[in-house]
Order: structure tokens, then C-alpha cells, then sequence
């Protein structure tokens, strides 16, 4: 079973960046779909940065600001998270297809970040 690990995260004011890394283990997935996705308190988990087929699809409220990145030799993800927003604060967590077509893995830890003066 893979399990994906994700670091990076941490305290950051307004404007501040981050990178973002995600290490998987324990088994294999598809490449397909690989993501960045993040849960803020009392909201639903949203996907915020994917790779799919190859193409990167961003949410409207991060584009310009964040970028996905993947090294398949070395089965990671990543994102660099650029000009952060208080708005930004929540718990990150990387996430990919273990077959075509089928879910996504189990869901980590993921790495907190926080964007606070």
C-alpha cells in the first residue's frame, strides 16, 4: 500500500513562499492523477494543484501564485507556493491515483501551513 509523506510546511507571513514536498512509499500508484490538495477548518478538502496526463490544472484562487512539479524517478511531488495570503492557512496533503481509473490513496498527515504576520 503506498503512503505518501508530506513536508514543508510551517509558519510563513503575507508574501512569504514555501516548498512543499511529498515523498511516496510502500507500494505504487499511477501517474495519472498526482495532486496537492488542503483542508482548512470547517471546509471541505479542495484540490489545489494536479498534474493529470501530464497537463497542470490549478484552482482559480492559487494560479500564478503556486506551481506543481513532479520527479517520477524519485516517485515526488511538489509545490512551491509563492506570495501566500492568509487565506492559504491549512493543512496540506499530496494524494495520487494507485490505479487508472480507480481512487485516490490513503490520505497522510499532510503538513500544515500557516500564513500569519
Amino acid at each position: 500500500q503506498v503512503q505518501f509523506v508530506e513536508s514543508g510546511g510551517g509558519l510563513v507571513q503575507p508574501g512569504g513562499s514555501l516548498r512543499l514536498s511529498c515523498a511516496a512509499s510502500g507500494g505504487m500508484f499511477n501517474s495519472y492523477h498526482m495532486g496537492w490538495y488542503r483542508q482548512a477548518p470547517g471546509k471541505q478538502r479542495e484540490l489545489v494543484a494536479s498534474i493529470t496526463r501530464g497537463s497542470t490544472t490549478y484552482v482559480d484562487s492559487v494560479k500564478g501564485r503556486f506551481t506543481i512539479s513532479n520527479d517520477n524517478a524519485k516517485r515526488a511531488l511538489y509545490l512551491q507556493m509563492n506570495s501566500l495570503k492568509p487565506e492559504d492557512t491549512a493543512v496540506y496533503y499530496c494524494n495520487a491515483q494507485i490505479a487508472v481509473g480507480g481512487p485516490l490513496g490513503s490520505w497522510g498527515q499532510g503538513t500544515q501551513v500557516t500564513v500569519s504576520p
